[in-house]
């Protein structure tokens, strides 16, 4: 792994207050983009920015501060100041604000009662459209102006608007719901004896007093107190209360710890919620507050504590409390966030210090959302922009076609004398009637079929999860269409990608390692999955505590050492989720106890049985009964892990404490035995001594050191260190040169228009008579890379190597007396062992530097153990210097580290382990799915490097193969060191012969990411960090915090852009072919931590995880787990991106192929404005009769299934390219509009208007016209263009087309009669309904229209399957093209066969499959074998979803074809694309 920098201090986030956060934001918005790399557009970027940087000032300034209050609080003098009270009669009063402090409520919603009005109007009228109909509606409202009535656009928008304000106001009312939710939750606080809570009575309208039933009170009274633990609600807690926590409690507000019962007032923390961190954090109470373990102590105790001012910063905290004129500092280590949960601790005790929306974790959050806007309607406000030059270009036109008719006819007229209209008012009058071009009702109609598409988001069974009864939810139905144009996706990883279990997975042993999978097996059993399983004997327990305890461990303790291993693999072998096509170990630690069993004094077995024993001892969990079981309470979930796997190995922890640790130990001939051993040290992990190691002593009263830790810190301190390092560098380089060929290989693959692996690629066979064959990714050995061991890193000087003892030389306690056996048989599959290299130092280390390799390449988690003994003098001497060390007041830490050093040196190498930190399930194959789509994944973690490093690995984000590159603020200037990484990237693409770059990741911390504020130390590091960002293939960002995510997030949505194309374009195709949507981002997490970083995303996906509910209530979506993600993105995000765009440009469409023929007619009026359409109609027209057209397709519409989009996810790029909604897409429609409305015209016009014998009036025409129109648009968006066709689209049509003609029906006779205009009155019945040439002139028009439609497709289609539609203009101007076609035609050879010569023609055979016409796929998927392997390479990682898992047969089915693919899916692709080539053949 490229290594630029490493972090060995302690890592942490920046300290930003709430003014720094919004510089921040803005600081990030500004990020440029270095210049050399874009030497355009610069200066005409500033005066938008300028303008925006302006308004927003304005707004805080006038509305925020002014209207709403929202002012920014001044900094205390010094810090707030609380005293330590049991209860305080008067509220305590912060100086800031110069009243009290604020109550302990939170607020997710975006509105309150006062601003959602206002805030709303603001927003609806901020929409073009809206403002566009709100200018037309005001000057309408004159009277004399309008032609159409005054209020016929005013009322209609008012009514619209209103209903999308209720709307919204739902929605976030929804989310105040969730807020009371959280708000009510029960805390225990100190109050006085008989307090009551004055919130739980009211008064009513008479001055009785009431009490609320719905809220009981509970008290638990202390015995010898004035005060009592009174229960109350979350939101009643204030600055300056004692509370009181119990075990697994969350804690409601930000408190500093005055009690715990843990040993020395310790109390164990989980932060994952705030920070994602799995370990737990110890904090201590301040010796200044011992006295502060009773009730009575704390009333006693008159404390004052002075704390910094509420800000954002997780990883410091300031303040000092002051007992009886002593002062002492308050750190982080006193102090426990909201948000954070109790653990493995009964009871403790704190004082609130930050409420409600001052807490640290409400500091990170983003507190004031605002409302998210689809990226598409930006597309649809420069239509609408069009669209109103179009209406004032039609209106002037027609203005000045009524003066040239004035000029020439109106003077002449003797019937017009004094009728003339002013100028003004014409062309206002022609604005009114031409203003309904743009739909009155665009955004309520689109409203409607959000409805739609979010109901069927909601009812989508394939993303229900069958174990938490979770279905999908759509919290915001604004923005659905956002989902089919995401390109960055920005991931949690705590309870988002893990399931934060860890478990025990391989080991390594004198250089072999061996596959831990008993845990598996075992729930195999539990599930009834195993045909048989193992009978254990009851262990006869000898154990003296009680009875209880007794009857815990015999039902716990576990003889696995007895079980006899399978001689045949299982089928169930564990596979590593980042490799899957790795080959695992062939032996089991079944297989090892067995060996053991067979040879307990054998060398190796010897070393084996250290290396479990060091797993038993060299931890710091405790053993615990529960319900009759034994449980271990633990600081981190690697060391349970290991404390279960030592336990399933035989070693069980039965009792520790302080000073001793039992161990109940299974021998191999069935007993049992216990061995104490006494504890004498341990030296604690910690981030920057990476490393843990404990002293006991022995039974044999030997002093044993053991240590573990990461292999970067035990190598240097091992015994052989220098032979260690030389074996470390071959290895190294060893697998840097399988890297490299590797990388080359991969370069060589075809590659998509995007430079991922497509999943289906073509290939055609020399002979022209064969089917052309079709493979997906190549299999092939994957190399690997060292990622985990860097011994750059080993900084350390060695001692002199020193010859090791023999292992056979009898050493202490680790030797179990196994009663020594007669040498029995050992099987053929334990020879390995017998090899002298198992004793070959310079062998193990070798073999052992390959394993971590493997398995950090896998994803696992990787620790060395190493150990030594110490001599009575040696550890009296190094006791003395630690006890020192320990009681030390002046840099206490710093001087134990130094002392642990000490004695942490020439250690004897154990062995490695390797602990899988478990994904939810689908997790691997979602991101292929993903990055296969042209989506980059960047992994946003609070957790710690390495561990975000093996995550990565482990959910495929990262490649055995990829280029990691690690910044790091510790290592000097950022500037120099992304230089570095921007020169390699040039070199290495320089000297491939391939144009597509390999695998790139970038790792940067919470602390980095701050330093890339600080010109005056890192230079012009943050622009460089921008430009590097959209070269890189994947992010890891660890340590950082909320707000820091936030801020991320914000820069690559405010920064994300397409790489500039080097090819020039014409003038004509620079305005077809505009600037691309810039790709959207998408956040998704779980936690209360993850809000911020929703909020500040295009899209917010809320997971309901461990971490709570906070995440999935206020997201914009919420899903079950993490696989789902990709069927909302890759199905329903393309369905509603190509719904939502159909229904924007068919809107459009049908209202210009609507009044261009009023346009028309005007030149028969004399440009008078007179309408070609009856009043009552016009007024019904996009309410009743083109309404459901485009409604209901954009509901129901699907023009590829959800098998084709999952199983080729490239064909996700169509709308990150915009194919659905673009420049382009939208002239084409406006074209075929204008055509149609000149043929409707002429046609009604020619064939009826010119000639009626029966009806020559106004409203014969017009209704003829306006008929047509209705049966053409209906016919053609419903039937022609819906590729979907079901039961509803037909209904909608027959709904609609028998409708007109009922209304037809009701005209003729509502109309009053008389002469008008229109002469409605029995037109139907009497005039021109029984004329014939009335329905010939419909029928011809309809007829026309349609045979023209259905001529083009057929066209189309077939071109497109002979891949001759993208052939271009120039190629149809030559004779070669014409000459291959008549060829084809005829059935010849010539230049290939079949429709191959036309795809070569087209540059066919490197094209990709996203650059497939969606006509083809649609002709693919009507083969049966076509649709069936879709919907194979569809199911894989999402086995047992959806309704398909409840039958059993279908579920053999597709287990079946699931087998058949490989891990990595090439077979089933391979298969897949030959039957997709063989049916484009066919469909020819």
């Amino acid at each position: 792994m490229r290594s630029f920098t490493r972090s060995t201090a302690e890592e942490g986030g920046a300290s930003v207050d709430n003014a720094s956060l919004e510089k921040g934001i803005n600081t990030f918005s500004k990020a440029g983009i270095l210049a050399p790399l874009r030497k355009t557009g610069t200066s005409a970027t500033t005066i938008p920015r300028s303008i925006k940087a302006s308004t927003q000032q304005l707004y805080r300034k006038y509305i925020l501060e002014l209207i709403f209050q929202e002012k920014e609080l001044p900094p205390s003098q010094d810090g707030r100041h609380i005293p330590l009270r049991p209860y305080h009669d008067k509220p305590l009063i912060d100086e800031r604000r110069g009243g009290a402090y604020i109550p302990n409520t939170i607020r997710t919603s975006r509105y309150t009662v006062y601003d959602f009005l206002p805030k709303q109007l603001f927003f609806q009228f901020s929409r073009l459209a809206n403002f566009y109909f709100l200018c037309v509606g005001v000057p309408q409202t004159i009277p004399g102006v309008s032609t159409t009535g005054n209020f016929t656009t005013i009322l209609p928008l008012l009514f619209f608007v209103l209903l999308t304000v209720v709307k919204e106001g739902y929605d976030d009312w929804k989310r105040h719901r969730l807020d009371k939710v959280e708000n009510a939750r029960s805390a225990t606080v100190l109050r006085p004896k008989g307090y009551v809570d004055s919130r739980h009575e009211w008064r009513t309208g008479f001055g009785l007093r009431r009490t609320k039933e719905k809220d009981t009170v509970m008290a638990e009274v202390i015995p010898e107190s004035d005060y009592q633990w009174h229960s109350t609600q979350w939101k009643d807690l204030k600055v300056g209360d004692v509370i009181k926590l119990s075990r697994d409690e969350d804690v409601p507000a930000d408190i500093v710890l005055l009690y715990a019962d843990g040993e020395n007032g310790m109390a164990y923390i989980e932060t994952m919620a705030l920070d994602g961190e799995t370990n737990l954090k110890n904090k201590q109470v301040s010796k200044a507050l011992q006295r502060c373990n009773t009730v009575q102590g704390i009333a006693n105790c008159q404390a004052m504590f002075v704390v910094e001012d509420p800000n954002p910063d997780l990883y410091r905290f300031d303040g000092r409390v002051t007992v009886d004129g002593e002062t002492l500092p308050l750190t982080l280590n006193e102090v426990v966030y909201r948000g954070c949960t109790l653990r493995n601790t009964t009871c403790a005790i704190g004082m609130v210090i930050n409420t409600g929306e001052e807490c640290k974790l409400r500091r990170n959050a983003n507190r004031h959302p605002k409302a998210k806007k689809p990226a598409m309607e930006k597309i649809a406000n420069k239509i609408v922009i069009s669209l109103v030059v179009v209406v004032i270009s039609l209106s002037v036109g027609c203005s000045m076609g009524y003066l040239i008719w004035k000029d020439a006819y109106e003077h002449k007229a003797w019937y017009l004398k004094h009728l003339g209209v002013e100028f003004q008012n014409i062309i206002i009058g022609f604005f009114i009637q031409f203003n309904n071009i743009i739909p009155l009702a665009l955004y309520v109609s689109l409203e409607i079929v959000k409805l739609g598409q979010m109901w069927m988001l909601n009812s989508d069974l394939e993303m229900y999860d069958k174990v938490s009864d979770t279905p999908a939810k759509c919290n915001t139905n604004t923005i659905l269409e956002n989902l089919g144009q995401i390109g960055y996706v920005f991931s949690d990883k705590t309870g988002t990608l893990t399931e934060n279990v860890m478990k025990f997975r391989k080991m390594s042993i004198a250089g072999t390692t061996w596959l831990h999978e008993m845990d598996i097996l075992k729930e195999q059993e539990e599930q009834g999955l195993t045909q048989t399983k193992t009978k254990e004997k009851e262990p006869k327990i000898m154990l003296e505590p009680t009875p209880e305890y007794d009857n815990a461990l015999t039902k716990t303790a576990t003889l696995v050492s007895v079980r006899s291993p399978n001689p045949r693999r299982s089928s169930s072998q564990w596979r590593s989720t980042g490799r899957p096509d790795h080959v695992q170990p062939e032996v089991t630690t079944e297989d090892l106890l067995e060996y053991i069993r067979l040879r307990p004094n054998a060398p190796f077995s010897r070393r084996a049985v250290q290396y479990i024993l060091a797993m038993a001892l060299c931890h710091t969990c405790l053993p615990e009964i529960r319900d009759g079981q034994i449980e271990f309470q633990a600081a981190s979930p690697d060391e349970l892990a290991l404390v279960k796997a030592a336990q399933e190995l035989g070693f069980l922890v039965v009792q520790r404490s302080s000073h001793t640790v039992t161990l109940r130990i299974s021998r191999g001939d069935g007993t049992e035995m216990e061995r104490t051993y006494q504890i004498l040290d341990v030296i604690e992990f910690s981030s920057k001594r990476k490393r843990m190691s404990i002293i006991v002593r022995c039974p044999d009263d030997r002093i044993w050191l053991i240590t573990k830790g990461a292999d970067s810190v035990i190598l240097p301190r091992l015994r052989m260190a220098q032979l260690a390092k030389q074996k470390a560098n071959e290895v190294r380089k060893s697998l840097e040169i399988e890297h490299e060929m590797q990388r080359r290989s991969e370069a060589r693959e075809p590659r998509n228009s995007f430079g991922g692996r497509p999943s289906l690629t073509i290939r055609r066979s020399i002979n022209l008579g064969r089917q052309n064959s079709v493979a997906g990714p190549s299999k092939r050995p994957v190399t690997n890379r060292s990622k985990s061991f860097e011994v750059g890193r080993m900084s350390l000087p060695a001692p002199e190597d020193r010859l090791r003892p023999h292992i056979t030389v009898r050493t202490a306690s680790y030797d179990v007396p196994y009663e020594d056996a007669v040498t029995a048989a050992v099987p053929d599959r334990f020879a390995f062992l017998d090899d002298p290299s198992v004793c070959d130092e310079g062998a193990i280390f070798t073999r052992c530097f390959k394993h971590i390799d493997d398995f950090a390449t896998e994803g696992l988690r990787t620790l060395l153990f190493a150990q030594r003994f110490l001599s009575e003098s040696e550890y009296k001497t190094w006791k003395k210097l630690y006890h020192d060390a320990e009681t030390s007041l002046v840099d206490r830490q710093e001087r134990i580290e130094a002392a642990g050093d000490v004695v942490e040196q020439t250690l004897d190498l154990i062995g490695a382990t390797a602990i899988e930190d478990k994904l939810q399930k689908g997790v691997p194959e979602t991101i292929e799915r993903l990055r296969r789509a042209n989506i980059k994944i960047w992994m946003l973690t609070g957790d710690k490097r390495e561990t975000a490093i093996n995550i990565a690995h482990s959910a495929r984000i990262c490649r055995p193969t990829s280029d990691i590159y690690i910044l790091d603020a510790v290592k000097g200037n950022l500037e120099a060191q992304i230089m570095d990484i921007i020169d390699e990237m040039n070199i290495r693409a320089e000297t491939m012969h391939t144009a597509i770059p390999n695998h790139t990741v970038v790792v940067i911390d919470g602390h980095t990411l701050a330093a890339l504020d600080e010109p005056e130390t890192h230079g012009n590091a943050k622009e460089l960090f921008y430009s590097l960002i959209p070269r890189i293939d994947s992010v890891i960002c660890c340590r950082a915090s909320p707000a820091q995510k936030a801020l991320l997030v914000t820069a690559i949505r405010n920064n994300a852009h397409q790489p500039i194309s080097a090819k020039k374009k014409s003038f004509i195709s620079y305005l077809l072919t505009p600037k691309r949507t810039p790709p959207l981002t998408l956040a998704i997490g779980d936690g209360a931590n993850d809000l911020a970083m929703l909020s500040a995303a295009h899209v917010g996906v809320g997971i309901s995880g461990r971490e709570g509910l906070q995440a999935a209530r206020v997201a914009d979506y919420a899903v079950a787990q993490f696989r789902f993600l990709s069927r909302l993105l890759l199905v329903h995000g393309r369905w509603n991106y190509a719904r939502t765009a159909k229904f924007i440009v068919a809107t459009f469409w049908k209202e210009m192929f609507f009044y261009l023929p009023t346009e028309m007619y005007q030149r028969y009026t004399g440009y008078t404005g007179t309408s070609l359409y009856e009043s009552w109609s016009l007024t019904v027209l996009n309410t009743l009769f083109t309404s459901l057209c485009v409604i209901v397709p954009g509901v129901w519409e699907q023009e590829l299934s959800a098998e084709t989009l999952m199983a080729v996810p490239e064909l996700y790029v169509w709308g990150q390219r915009d194919g659905g909604l673009n420049l382009r897409q939208y002239l084409g429609w406006m074209v075929v509009a204008v055509a149609q409305g000149v043929v409707v015209w002429w046609v009604c016009w020619g064939l009826y208007g010119g000639i009626a014998v029966k009806d020559n009036g106004l409203f014969a025409v017009g209704n003829l016209v306006f008929t047509v129109a209705i049966v053409w648009t209906n016919l053609k968006l419903l039937i022609l263009d819906t590729h979907h066709k079901t039961g509803l689209i037909l209904g909608a049509f027959g709904i609609t087309f028998g409708g007109w003609w009922i209304w037809q029906i009701f005209l003729a006779g509502a109309y009053a009669p008389g002469v008008w205009p229109y002469a409605v009155r029995g037109g139907f019945f009497t005039s021109f309904g029984p004329d014939p040439a009335w329905w010939v002139a419909l029928f011809a028009a309809v007829g026309l229209l349609t045979a023209a439609e259905l001529g083009y497709k057929s066209i189309k289609r077939n071109l497109i399957i002979s891949g001759l539609w993208r052939l271009g203009w120039r190629k149809w101007l030559q004779w070669e093209t014409w000459k291959g076609l008549l060829a084809l035609g005829r059935g010849g050879a010539a230049r290939g066969a079949g429709p191959m010569w036309a795809w070569d023609e087209a540059g066919g055979e490197g094209r990709n499959v996203e650059e497939w016409d969606v006509e083809l796929w649609q002709a693919l998927e009507r083969e049966e074998t076509v649709r069936q392997t879709l919907k194979g390479m569809s199911r894989i990682g999402h086995e047992g979803d959806g309704p398909e898992a409840e039958e059993a047969e279908e579920d053999e089915k597709e287990k079946g074809r699931v087998e058949e693919n490989s891990a990595s899916t090439t077979d089933c692709e391979r298969q897949g694309e030959s039957v997709v080539v063989e049916s484009v053949q066919t469909s020819k």
